[in-house]
């Protein structure tokens, strides 16, 4: 049964596809930030093996509250890992292993990416989609990795 909540059902699946390109975004995000917590090595490894775990864990929760949210909106949510690559912006590393400094950089870059692409799907949701609820809900997502692309930004030299 289709929700009705005020949002067209056309609309419904403009903000669940928005919405789709997070999920596989903070995917892509997840799986770079363990393979950089299994990773890691040097002076700060166990500062950074921690701090890397601690945001895994973040966007482990992000990440069902997402999926959760396209349910709502009555759409299925994708979930597999070629559906996750697929609808990416984010690009992978393969048989890459990064420096301490360069897997702080990417992730770096990575969050503000995201940041920004938040910003620019709050308009829509807001304006065109009429989904005030999901504004809301990115609007709280974009506050949480501006506080994790701080804290990154802040072991930049």
């Amino acid at each position: 049964m289709s929700p009705n909540i005020g949002i067209t059902p056309k609309n419904l699946k403009k903000s669940a596809a928005i919405l789709a390109t997070i999920l596989s975004n903070e995917m892509t995000l997840y799986v770079k930030t363990r393979k950089f917590h299994w990773n890691i090595s040097g002076n700060s490894f166990m500062e950074l093996h921690k701090l890397f775990e601690e945001q895994y864990r973040v966007l482990e929760a992000q990440i069902d509250e997402v999926a959760e949210r396209i349910n709502q909106l009555g759409e299925k949510t994708i979930g597999t890992m070629k559906e996750f690559i697929d609808n990416s912006t984010l690009k992978e590393s393969p048989k890459e292993y990064a420096s301490q400094k360069d897997m702080l950089s990417e992730l770096l870059e990575n969050h503000e990416q995201l940041v920004t692409e938040f910003r620019n799907y709050i308009p829509i949701f807001e304006n065109e989609t009429n989904d005030a609820g999901s504004a809301d809900f990115v609007t709280g997502l974009l506050q949480e990795y501006e506080k994790m692309a701080w804290i990154l930004r802040r072991y930049q030299v």
